[in-house]
């Protein structure tokens, strides 16, 4: 259901096309253009709050792996003193980044994450080839074939066992996919990094590609793992292997630790040091990008707005570093002493929807309706921050306890106990939902009740009068031909045109290879058998797609880093960004 969201979203530019358009800096600053600068400094608020508190487990998490992935000992003794490895190697690959940020800024991370994305893929291209070519077709299908009935590894059809990964959940994966369409702040640098919106359009199509190995590996690497853990025939090999994983004490460490625990006995040394470089990589990039983010949106959205007068670029850049410091310490000693144990795709997605939750409506209302209203803004974004908050509350809270409370204080009855056991049944997917759906409603209601103003949205979007010079100034109702109003705009250039239409002919392929397959097993029927002969297929044609995506996206890149620098080296550095566009504010 994902891939024809995708082609919709990639085409149209989905909120990325009209938020460049904006020329904001941040995503706060789009508030304060929109809105007021009260809710800029509100959102920036939210949004650095929730930031750094989904950030601050990223340090440990990477030096566990990391540990764990090189085989490290837990203890090491340096000048008589016995000390934890963690500790020291979590501040060593956090200095990395910190570095490379402190000395380089956005154009650092841009640079960093582009070698790490190519280093990565070329990395998880060569594993999977190892791995589909060591650990054969008949032990990967004895090892998939085994799982008992309801929960398959291999049939579609057959998941019963997965009740929480059902039609509901991905439908609801698809809204969320429309609904939190730059929200989520985490790569705030990039969101206004292209040089005008056509581009920032053309990056999220491009930006498809970059996932396909990435989905692969996810795959590939689990099955060998699995197989190389539960197949008799590799009892005697794994069983090392499969002893520092039960030693693990809770349930989620075990899961996260043991890939990088599984990858140190199953790869070579060659590959293992390959691996390490991509995973290293990944880290660091990772890191700087998060840093600079934050930091910039501590700086810009929540202490700029209360100076008068604008910083000299000197002030303003040692402010900046002092804020990417302080970030860094932050996550450091958060990593220190949070006790992690949940899931590290739970806790992210949590966290991420106290922002997001009630960010969306403000973000689509403010970009594509003119009569939404600053006040519906703030209601939304409360709504969305309560909602979701109270979602993690009740999911972590234990029913038994929570009746005995309510029974303690003579507060039992149905009004108050069944919404509460309803609600605490729901899946945390079931209850981000909840939270969008009645924010989008609390927007639109308080924004047709507050009166009939309409924004201008043409000065926000610098279009038809309001144009800039050397951008372009089209909207959607200058589209003259079938294809511009399908998204191909004036903007196309050639080679523009032929790079959409091959990324988005492969999801278009696959969404109707999966209508055929998907009518074909519910008329007929298909083996397990006949599914894994499938899925062997599949997996040996992305890992092809993936080998040709990354050696046109490493020459490519290479191209535009240099294009890219020649432009930088051929404008003068701005003291200040400066921009007239009123805010909601001063439209009142």
């Amino acid at each position: 259901m994902e891939e024809p969201v995708l082609i919709v979203m990639a085409l149209s530019g989905w909120v990325i096309y009209r938020f460049r358009q904006t020329r904001a800096m941040t995503l706060a600053e789009f508030f304060e253009k929109r809105y007021s600068r009260r809710f800029r400094i509100f959102a920036g608020i939210v949004a650095f709050c929730a930031g750094i508190i989904n950030f601050g487990i990223f340090p440990s998490v990477g030096a566990r792996f990391f540990i764990r992935l090189w085989g490290l000992p837990h203890e090491f003794e340096l000048l008589g003193l016995t000390m934890e490895t963690f500790y020291p190697l979590m501040l060593v690959l956090l200095v990395v980044p910190l570095l490379l940020l402190l000395l380089g800024g956005q154009i650092a991370v841009i640079v960093t994450d582009f070698l790490q994305g190519i280093i990565a893929n070329v990395a998880f291209i060569a594993i999977i080839f190892f791995l589909l070519l060591t650990y054969t077709w008949p032990q990967i299908s004895e090892t998939l074939m085994s799982a008992p009935a309801g929960q398959s590894m291999v049939d579609p059809f057959d998941l019963g066992g997965e009740s929480h990964f059902g039609v509901t959940y991905y439908i609801i994966t698809v809204i969320t996919l429309f609904y939190a369409a730059r929200g989520w702040q985490g790569t705030q640098g990039y969101n206004c990094s292209a040089i005008n919106a056509h581009e920032a359009k053309m990056a999220y199509i491009l930006g498809q590609w970059r996932f396909r190995v990435l989905m692969l590996i996810t795959i590939a690497l689990p099955i060998c793992i699995k197989t190389f853990l539960t197949n008799p025939a590799y009892a005697e090999a794994a069983s090392v292997t499969i002893e520092q994983i039960a030693a693990i004490d809770t349930e989620p460490m075990r899961n996260q630790l043991r890939t990088p625990i599984a990858m140190h006995a199953m790869l070579p040394v060659g590959l293992l040091g390959l691996a390490s470089a991509a995973m290293l990589g990944a880290f660091i990039s990772t890191h700087d990008t998060y840093l600079h983010s934050w930091a910039a949106i501590l700086v810009q959205d929540i202490v700029m707005p209360f100076h008068r007068k604008p910083l000299s670029e000197k002030s303003h850049l040692k402010l900046l570093r002092f804020a990417v410091v302080l970030i860094a310490l932050f996550v450091f000693f958060f990593s220190m002493i949070f006790p992690h144990t949940d899931y590290i795709a739970m806790y992210c997605a949590a966290s991420a929807a106290v922002f997001v939750g009630g960010a969306g409506s403000a973000i689509i209302g403010g970009l594509y309706w003119n009569r939404g209203t600053t006040r519906a803004a703030w209601c939304a974004m409360l709504t969305g921050m309560v909602l979701s908050l109270s979602g993690i509350v009740i999911e972590k809270m234990d029913p038994s306890g929570m009746t005995d409370w309510l029974m303690a204080r003579g507060m039992v009855g149905d009004l108050v106990l069944s919404p509460f056991l309803l609600l605490h049944h729901l899946t945390g997917q079931e209850l981000n939902y909840i939270a969008i759906i009645s924010s989008a409603a609390v927007y639109v209601t308080v924004s047709l009740a507050s009166g009939s103003n309409r924004f201008n949205l043409d000065r926000m979007l610098h279009r038809g009068e309001y144009a800039l010079a050397g951008e372009s100034s089209l909207s959607a109702r200058d589209a003259r031909t079938f294809w511009e109003k399908l998204g191909f705009s004036r903007e196309f250039t050639g080679a523009d045109r032929v790079v959409t239409y091959i990324t988005l002919g492969w999801p278009l392929v696959w969404t109707i290879i999966f209508i055929c397959v998907t009518a074909y097993a519910l008329t007929i029927g298909i083996s397990s058998e006949a599914w894994l002969g499938y899925w062997r297929v599949w997996m040996w044609v992305i890992l092809i797609v993936g080998a040709l995506v990354t050696t046109w996206f490493t020459i490519g890149g290479c191209i535009d880093l240099r294009m890219m620098f020649r432009r930088l080296a051929s404008r003068r550095s701005d003291m200040m960004i400066s921009d007239d566009t009123p805010s909601a504010a001063d439209d009142a």
